[in-house]
């Protein structure tokens, strides 16, 4: 247990605290390189010296999940891949985050009726935000990056209140079934 678990409320030593490591957190994202269909050449594009992304802290793209907190899903999801992504969000560290690039990764886009594509990201991961667009310009993923810095700066890691309400795991369960992550789940009805 971390010192900052053992306090039931905030108090001013912690939420200052709190406030540096969000800082730092934000100001230091680690994309994970890993891409699923066109969308990655956008994500490429942003690294380069025209966007630079760089300027806001959030250059460092790592190729192994272990070193990553910023998972940018990119693309087509097909059932086959499913597992895989969520097998390489399990490996990463916490605090971890979830970037949904495209209208592929949003809702499955325009392979959205296919037998084999899921209907978007958020029925594997929690989604932290949304970067529409097929594809979307390398700025939009600035933006959406952006805003993710925002949502970090914004979080609160005091206290047992923030493990109770995540859980240990991320508060997240991959759905299983008999044919497999997704299987026979009737994409109809509410989850």
């Amino acid at each position: 247990m971390s010192l900052l678990e053992k306090f039931e409320h905030p108090n001013i030593f912690t939420t200052t605290t709190d406030k540096l490591f969000n800082w730092a957190r934000a100001n230091s994202l680690w994309p994970f390189t890993f891409g699923l269909a066109c969308c990655t050449i956008e994500m490429m594009a942003t690294a380069m010296p025209r966007h630079d992304m760089a300027r806001f802290g959030m250059e460092v793209f790592r190729a192994t999940p272990r070193q990553a907190d910023v998972m940018i899903v990119n693309g087509t999801i097909s059932e086959k891949m499913a597992p895989v992504i969520v097998h390489l969000y399990h490996q990463m560290a916490e605090p971890r985050w979830v970037v949904a690039m495209g209208a592929c990764a949003c809702s499955g886009g325009m392979f959205w009726d296919s037998y084999n594509v899921v209907q978007g990201a958020e029925i594997l991961l929690p989604i932290d935000v949304y970067v529409p667009g097929c594809p979307p310009r390398p700025e939009a993923l600035i933006y959406g990056m952006q805003q993710l810095q925002l949502k970090v700066k914004m979080e609160t890691q005091v206290g047992r209140a923030n493990l109770l309400k995540t859980g240990p795991f991320g508060g997240i369960e991959p759905l299983k079934s008999a044919g497999g992550i997704l299987g026979d789940i009737d994409r109809g009805e509410d989850l």
